[in-house]
């Protein structure tokens, strides 16, 4: 049987020149699945974030087509954003934040209190449920940012680069938090990172996407076991999938005019 995806992108192009400038996204196609855990990986500048943009409906495209389950894109609650910067707000406590998206929907108090407190025990953050942004840890408001995004139930989840501010370690434990949250509801995601050993970790297949006018350089698929579980990143395939990807990357921006790295014919060893 085949299964129809999730949202479909059909030769899309954007710029931000009311369509006469330079395109950011040029002739861009990709197919996901329901369910499925799609990286998006590729140099600064080259349309990643554009891309989910898109995606949430915020944005249109200059020519192409992007469909959600067959209908056009619309912001709401079945579409949750997590981004890199966390945009708590700042006057609100852990768990007001949390049930932001609750509120607004009218979703009647008993109902939001009770979401909000499952969340924030799911995410560990039980303890600090009243404590407001400024008192908590880079992971911490993290963590509440994944749970505002998860408390309206979405069927697509967005995340731009939402780790990337954290330190390394804390970085690996909310890789390993949202490959479980993932795990128990199978949610259509979308992942902007540019750590090439993350998206391998998380994602189903990895799209390396580089400056206009080839948006989309390749669709990598990532043949790892799931569940996935931190001792997968010494595994053989893991290397493999690295290694290559890190080649992929930078290879590309070697090759790229408008990079201060630009070296015309320089083949990278992906070493």
């Amino acid at each position: 049987m085949t299964i129809n995806p999730g949202i479909r992108i059909s030769k899309v192009t954007k710029s931000f020149d009311h369509g006469g400038g330079r395109p950011i996204i040029s002739d861009f196609s990709l197919d996901i699945l329901p369910g499925e855990f799609v990286a998006i990986l590729g140099p600064s500048g080259c349309g990643k974030t554009t891309m989910l943009r898109l995606v949430d409906g915020l944005l249109q495209p200059d020519a192409g087509t992007l469909t959600i389950n067959g209908a056009p894109p619309q912001p709401g609650p079945k579409l949750g954003f997590v981004f890199q910067s966390f945009r708590l707000v700042p006057w609100a406590t852990a768990s007001r934040n949390v049930g932001f998206g609750l509120e607004l929907a009218g979703v009647d108090a008993a109902t939001r209190n009770a979401t909000v407190s499952r969340l924030l025990q799911r995410v560990g953050l039980s303890q600090v449920a009243n404590s407001y942004p400024a008192q908590l840890s880079g992971g911490m408001k993290q963590r509440v940012a994944l749970a505002r995004a998860l408390a309206t139930d979405p069927e697509i989840l967005l995340l731009d680069e939402p780790f990337a501010s954290l330190d390394a370690q804390t970085r690996e434990i909310m890789q390993l938090e949202l490959l479980q949250l993932w795990e128990e509801r199978s949610l259509t995601t979308l992942f902007v990172t540019h750590s090439v050993e993350e998206a391998v970790l998380l994602a189903d297949k990895v799209v390396v996407m580089g400056p206009a006018p080839r948006s989309l350089r390749e669709i990598v698929p990532i043949d790892l076991p799931r569940p996935r579980r931190d001792e997968i990143r010494t595994s053989a395939t893991f290397m493999e999938h690295r290694t290559y990807l890190t080649g992929l990357i930078r290879e590309m921006i070697l090759n790229d005019p408008n990079s201060p790295f630009f070296r015309p014919g320089k083949e990278a060893s992906g070493s």
